[in-house]
């Protein structure tokens, strides 16, 4: 399976995914500069977390313009995978690929933390290799990660078991204090109706290697490969 990782000017966790990918998987990885238009070559596409053309206008607005994105918007049609982490997410919801919007934090300061997450569902090739329910700590790092969506989407969201992840407490309890961003719902991480392009805040890729002193992100990728390189492959469907 071919991972390929979006590289805008401004791209910063763009090698950290490669490395994930490519180092610690064995899989190969392409880097995909932003204004390549074919991607065909590409299995699982990955937008990284950064500040895509330094975020000057609004995080991941200028980014939704570039040529690779027509090609990822297509990729995506194809029933292709793509994951948006951090200002990857933010790009996604700017194309329309994910509904919503990443907004300012509640308390209007850039956080860099480690934050415990829960993970809802495990039976997407995305949380695969994780338990309905498990709490999982990963790092944050981001000024504009409150998640905001209207009455009616957050409704179509929850109903149809798209949000994927859950900021919560050490105890698994999604509250305010468990809510370091302010995020409607203590939303962390969707998905589209179809399961296949995942949208998240957090950074899985930076709770891969051990060095970095955990290791729970790297299930999302374990978890992801093991569902796509098996015969046949599960239905994708979400609930209706």
């Amino acid at each position: 399976m071919k991972f390929g990782t979006i590289v805008f000017p401004g791209s910063n966790c763009d090698r950290d995914v490669a490395y994930v990918t490519q180092t610690l998987l064995h899989q190969p990885t392409r880097m995909v500069w932003h204004q390549e238009t074919d991607i065909s070559d590409i299995d699982v596409v990955v937008i990284p977390g950064g500040f895509s053309y330094g975020d000057y206008l609004r995080c991941g607005a200028l980014a939704q313009f570039s040529p690779v994105m027509r090609a990822v918007v297509e990729h995506a049609k194809q029933g292709k995978f793509v994951l948006g982490i951090c200002n990857g997410f933010q790009v996604l919801t700017e194309t329309g690929l994910l509904p919503g919007s990443l907004v300012r934090n509640q308390d209007l300061h850039f956080i860099c933390d480690r934050v415990s997450v829960k993970v809802e569902r495990n039976d997407l090739p995305w949380t695969f290799a994780y338990s309905p329910g498990q709490v999982i700590t990963l790092p944050i790092a981001h000024g504009e990660g409150r998640y905001y969506a209207d009455t009616d989407t957050l409704k179509a969201l929850e109903d149809d078991g798209q949000v994927l992840f859950r900021y919560c407490d050490a105890t698994g309890e999604s509250n305010d204090n468990g809510n370091p961003n302010g995020s409607v719902h203590n939303i962390a991480g969707i998905c589209d109706r179809t399961g296949r392009i995942l949208g998240m805040m957090p950074h899985p890729e930076r709770a891969s290697d051990p060095l970095l002193g955990g290791t729970d992100g790297i299930k999302l990728f374990q978890g992801l490969l093991a569902v796509l390189t098996s015969e046949p492959m599960p239905a994708m469907s979400l609930a209706t």
